[in-house]
């Protein structure tokens, strides 16, 4: 029972996921860099995205910029800001590939962060500016296979600041997905928590060329 009790403390003091927590109170961020052609083959081609259309050439894209608990996250907080306008969100569809995914960010990530639409907006396009991308992906021309630890090494490679730590890469499919990297509050690189550090181990991940 002891054992059961401190299970319960532990879990309602450390949520694994929750929503509607207070905006601004979380540990740190995690910077999603989204592989365009798996997205697009596993879902944007169904729905006609633009995004995914031929010469669209998208490579590693900004999914989102999330509010990070040491253990878990939050979601869908509650914030006395107002919320993101669709100029707002439209000015991102630079990076994200369209004004709807900005949108679902805001909500689902952006209000935990405590700031303004723009100053979340801001963040998370400085953010992505100061992770340096594999030029080499960008030339692919046909679909490879290759250990999905390769993405990572070409990432250390490129960004001396970072450590094997502090980003992860993902697999969806048997395809290589995302690229994750864990920031303090100021974006400077950190050790991810142990539930984000998940590296995908496939030998022979899936990764397809720019559209």
């Amino acid at each position: 029972m002891i054992r059961l009790i401190c299970l319960l403390t532990l879990l309602l003091t450390h949520p694994l996921r929750a929503e509607g927590e207070r905006a601004g109170d979380f540990d740190y961020y995690v910077l999603s860099l989204s592989w365009s052609p798996t997205w697009c083959a596993l879902e944007g081609d169904a729905r006609g995205a633009p995004e995914c259309a031929a010469g669209a050439a998208r490579g590693f894209t900004l999914h989102g910029l999330w509010p990070q608990y040491e253990t878990g996250w939050p979601s869908y907080c509650s914030t006395p800001r107002r919320e993101a306008t669709r100029a707002q969100t439209a000015a991102m569809a630079d990076l994200m590939g369209s004004a709807g995914l900005a949108w679902h960010q805001w909500k689902k990530h952006g209000r935990c962060s405590g700031l303004s639409a723009d100053d979340y907006f801001a963040l998370s396009r400085r953010a992505y500016g100061q992770v340096a991308r594999p030029e080499p992906l960008r030339a692919l021309g046909r679909e490879v296979t290759l250990p999905a630890r390769v993405i990572e090494e070409a990432f250390l490679e490129l960004n001396p600041a970072l450590g094997p730590d502090m980003l992860t890469v993902t697999c969806r499919a048997g395809r290589v997905q995302e690229v994750r990297i864990c920031l303090d509050r100021t974006l400077a690189p950190r050790d991810c928590g142990a539930d984000v550090v998940r590296d995908c181990r496939l030998p022979d991940a899936r990764l397809a060329p720019l559209r």
